[in-house]
């Protein structure tokens, strides 16, 4: 019995590594990519400033609108998703699943920081615009919002997915999706951020959950678990049987 709870502790341990290793990995896949964008110049700049502009315009001839958007990007701003992932994960403590409370605290975590880094790093100017709408703090690129949009809604939605229908599993993506680029969308309306700042952002959230999601299951094939595939099963499929079995 002590033998295998020693062997069951190395597991626990050996899965934070390989989590965390998982996310820098995705940074390091990012860092080219940002550089390349943003300090290179690529095209896409020519994108991103008609999209300012145009928006831009819209804004100021519509405050509705406006007031609609400052509303929603704050409802679904970063800090909402990091306190949902950690209450999610606290939960998950109470139900006996410390595995996945890991993987989403650490997934949350280390995108949220790898967002910081790139911002410091890439050290991009969010855009000028005469008589702003709304204002921000700090670097632009990647956009910090849509980073944690990506990881909390793509976190939220793998950690249900063991306990919904087929069209359930559906619905979870298709809402997860459409909070993402709304949300997105809102950064670029209220000319706090580029186009590209917000495509990096779905890009580097959507690399560190899938980073960190392929970690979590060859972890799980190594404990001698049925191959299974996150997008559709979610990262634990054990989750709905497990919590059963303990209520």
């Amino acid at each position: 019995m002590r033998s295998g709870n020693g062997r069951q502790g190395h597991g626990h341990r050996g899965l934070g590594f390989r989590l965390t290793v998982a996310g820098l990995a995705a940074a390091l896949i990012m860092i080219p990519f940002s550089l390349l964008l943003v300090v290179a110049k690529m095209p896409v700049d020519g994108l991103d400033a008609q999209a300012a502009r145009n928006l831009h315009e819209y804004a100021l001839a519509h405050p509705g609108v406006t007031w609609f958007l400052l509303v929603w990007t704050d409802l679904f701003g970063p800090w909402t998703w990091r306190f949902a992932v950690i209450a999610y994960a606290a939960w998950l403590l109470y139900k006996g699943a410390p595995r996945l409370a890991a993987w989403a605290v650490t997934t949350v975590t280390v995108g949220g920081l790898l967002g910081l880094a790139l911002k410091i790093i890439v050290a991009r100017a969010r855009p000028h615009l005469p008589d702003p709408v709304a204002l921000a703090p700090g670097d632009s690129f990647p956009s910090g919002h849509t980073v944690n949009v990506t990881l909390g809604a793509g976190v939220i939605v793998l950690l249900v997915l063991p306990m919904l229908p087929r069209w359930g599993r559906v619905a979870a993506w298709a809402v997860a999706c459409f909070l993402v680029l709304s949300v997105g969308y809102t950064r670029i309306a209220l000319g706090v951020h580029w186009v590209s700042d917000v495509a990096a952002g779905i890009v580097l959230g959507a690399a560190v959950i899938a980073a960190t999601a392929a970690a979590f299951e060859t972890w799980r094939r190594e404990q001698g678990r049925r191959p299974a595939s996150p997008p559709v099963e979610g990262v634990e499929p054990e989750l709905v049987k497990a919590i059963n079995e303990r209520n």
